[in-house]
């Protein structure tokens, strides 16, 4: 037993002898020299002897090394990393402006000849999909359709990778009518679901936008009623309005209600809002949806239209990442949804419902996320509606001078030279003036949510609910309508009052009448120049620019300046020029002040001068003056014209025939 006392020894005792011996035996080692570590160029080539690579010194030289690190780490990571080099360099080629066509041609068929085979590997990368849709873009018909074909098992699949989906959209664009049909009846049973995914959305929305009317109704009918999906045959009809449908059908409302609500919400939730199908969908959504589905609708939009949309990088997550996805990789847009949407009638309307239903804190909301991009507004076709909606609903004329009217007063001589500028000016001097909305545009700014319609407003909007819900209204066709059909009663404050605030405490009168002064000569002569100045020559309907009568005063005498000159061949004079003429005649008829000025200033004693001509309508709008004393003024000078048969006043009705 003792002798086995040494091998096995306490641990303190073992201990204690190491505290004698040298360090590197206490550590197993057998002698006191350090241990040498063989060099990483040694291990990499497997050890040994051999020749030890020359590590980098300077700064070039690391550069380089690195370079070739990372360029050896891609070959491995990447299957076709040599054919994606040698396509960015034919690209690069193929791509500038200066190459011919036929250097091109040799270019885009020698990349395609590369990749042939590989289509799908290759969508899959940000750089070679970018290559091979500019190869879509210049290639010849029998190329492109031998891509479409490899690729048209996939196109699904693609519309909802990141790089792949610009390739879709583009072969879409490009392809024939066969290949696009083909396409439609791809989409049959999956519009719902491509809608509601951030990428593949704008692939449906391109093929909307491209459809004709038969194939646009086949994809919003998939988003109204599963039987609709089922039975393909139910989708043959010639009506596009959902209320037609469900009654020619047969369809419950409710269900169709509860399955478009299914379908909508989620593309609400992610902020998908940005596209015309989504847009027709909500608006026939409306249509039949009940008070608290409509509101609680609205309500989604709101933050959405204001706030701008996310873009999410990747593939779709799930529901419970999408939270903290959005959060991590949201933009901002540079202009909120709201301001982007007003390139279509569908999206005006979706404006102006939002207005006219939200709350004052949401129009609060919605003013305050367009300063910025009022002027953009104003010149668009259908964001100046969307102003003047503002103009006539909201209360808050604070809030709506400093975001508005402030912005659109320092821009005045642009707008009013401009067809869709001038209008916003125009709805504060002369509000909803047939001559100057057309009766589709009066249509959209009386839109309303059937269901949200107050009892008030109900009787006097049961048949502009009807026709404004249907999305193919013909838009074109020229309606006869009074000014006074198309008043809303939207707001508690009194319109007269409003405008006023608007146009006197925030000094645009001001401004506009200067404007005018200083352009007297050419607004006369411009087509959509004349009307602002005519506007606020005669001060306004319902005399809203009332006490600003000396200023109004000035413009008269800056008019009558204008056409006291004498005729020179540099410039048409005022009673030659078809709009001046025109608006000096509707002055004299419509403003008794005006017309004793103009006499005085141009016309006493020069009549005969012109009596000829387009002035002769000028002249002869003096008899027809409905103040007398306008009258008294011009007939002892101008019945003897008339007597000899010199002046001739028009017959009114073969005009207007």
């Amino acid at each position: 037993m003792a002798s086995g006392g040494d091998d096995l020894q306490s641990p303190k005792k073992r201990k204690h002898d190491a505290v004698g011996k040298p360090k590197s035996l206490a550590k197993g080692g057998d002698d006191g020299k350090k241990r040498k570590r063989p060099s990483d160029a040694n291990v990499a080539r497997g050890g040994g002897g051999g020749e030890v690579k020359k590590q980098p010194v300077t700064a070039k030289e690391k550069r380089l090394a690195a370079k070739e690190m990372a360029e050896s780490r891609k070959k491995k990571r990447k299957q076709n990393y040599s054919l994606e080099k040698e396509l960015t360099v034919l690209w690069e080629k193929m791509r500038c402006h200066s190459v011919s066509k036929g250097e091109r041609s040799k270019l885009v068929s020698e990349a395609l000849h590369k990749m042939d085979g590989k289509y799908l590997e290759i969508t899959g990368s940000h750089v070679t999909a970018r290559v091979l849709q500019t190869c879509v873009k210049w290639c010849s018909q029998s190329e492109r359709d031998a891509i479409f074909e490899a690729l048209q098992p996939d196109l699904l699949i693609l519309s909802r990778k990141k790089y792949a989906v610009f390739l879709v959209k583009k072969l879409i664009k490009l392809a024939t009518k066969k290949q696009f049909e083909w396409f439609i009846s791809t989409l049959h049973g999956c519009v719902a679901k491509l809608l509601r995914h951030t990428i593949g959305a704008s692939v449906v929305d391109c093929a909307y936008q491209r459809a004709t009317q038969p194939q646009k109704r086949r994809v919003l009918l998939e988003l109204y009623s599963t039987e609709l999906q089922l039975f393909t045959d139910l989708t043959a009809q010639k009506t596009h309005s959902l209320l037609e449908t469900i009654s020619n059908l047969g369809l419950q409302k409710s269900s169709v209600l509860q399955y478009m609500t299914t379908v909508i919400h989620p593309i609400l939730e992610k902020g998908i809002v940005e596209y015309p199908i989504v847009h027709t969908a909500l608006l026939e959504y409306f249509t039949i949806a009940d008070k608290t589905s409509a509101s609680d609708v609205i309500r989604q939009l709101i933050p959405l239209l204001t706030q701008g949309s996310s873009i999410i990088d990747g593939d779709e997550p799930s529901a419970p990442e999408l939270q903290n996805k959005m959060k991590a990789k949201k933009k901002r847009l540079p202009e909120p949804l709201l301001v982007q949407i007003m390139n279509t009638r569908e999206g005006l309307k979706i404006g102006i419902s939002c207005l006219k239903h939200g709350s004052v804190k949401d129009r609060k909301k919605i003013i305050k996320s367009l300063k910025g991009h009022i002027m953009k507004l104003a010149l668009s076709d259908y964001g100046c509606i969307l102003l003047i909606s503002i103009l006539s609903i909201v209360d808050d004329t604070k809030l709506v001078t400093k975001v508005v009217i402030q912005e659109l007063a320092k821009h005045l001589k642009q707008l009013i030279f401009d067809k869709n500028g001038r209008r916003p000016l125009l709805q504060l001097l002369h509000p909803l003036c047939s001559s100057y909305l057309p009766p589709a545009d009066l249509a959209c700014l009386n839109y309303r949510v059937p269901s949200l319609i107050s009892k008030d407003e109900a009787p006097e909007s049961t048949t502009e609910v009807i026709t404004e819900n249907r999305v193919d209204v013909a838009t074109n066709k020229e309606q006869d309508g009074s000014e006074g059909m198309h008043s809303a009663n939207d707001s508690k404050k009194d319109p007269l009052q409003r405008r006023k605030e608007l146009l006197m405490k925030s000094e645009l009168a001001e401004a506009l009448i200067q404007t005018c002064v200083e352009n007297v000569g050419e607004l006369l002569r411009t087509n959509f120049g004349k009307d602002v100045l005519q506007e606020i020559a005669v001060g306004g309907k319902d005399s809203v620019l009332e006490g600003m009568t000396d200023r109004i005063h000035s413009l008269h005498n800056a008019i009558a300046s204008d056409a006291a000159r004498p005729k020179t061949e540099d410039t048409e004079h005022a009673f030659d020029n078809y709009h001046s003429s025109r608006v000096i005649r509707k002055l004299v008829l419509e403003s008794p002040a005006f017309a004793a000025i103009l006499w005085k200033e141009a016309l006493e004693g020069k009549c005969e001068t012109w009596a000829d001509g387009h002035s002769s309508k000028v002249a002869a709008a003096f008899l027809e003056s409905s103040d007398s004393k306008v009258r008294k003024l011009a007939e002892p000078e101008l019945k003897p014209l008339i007597d000899r048969g010199i002046l001739k006043i028009p017959d009114h009705k073969a005009m207007g025939k």
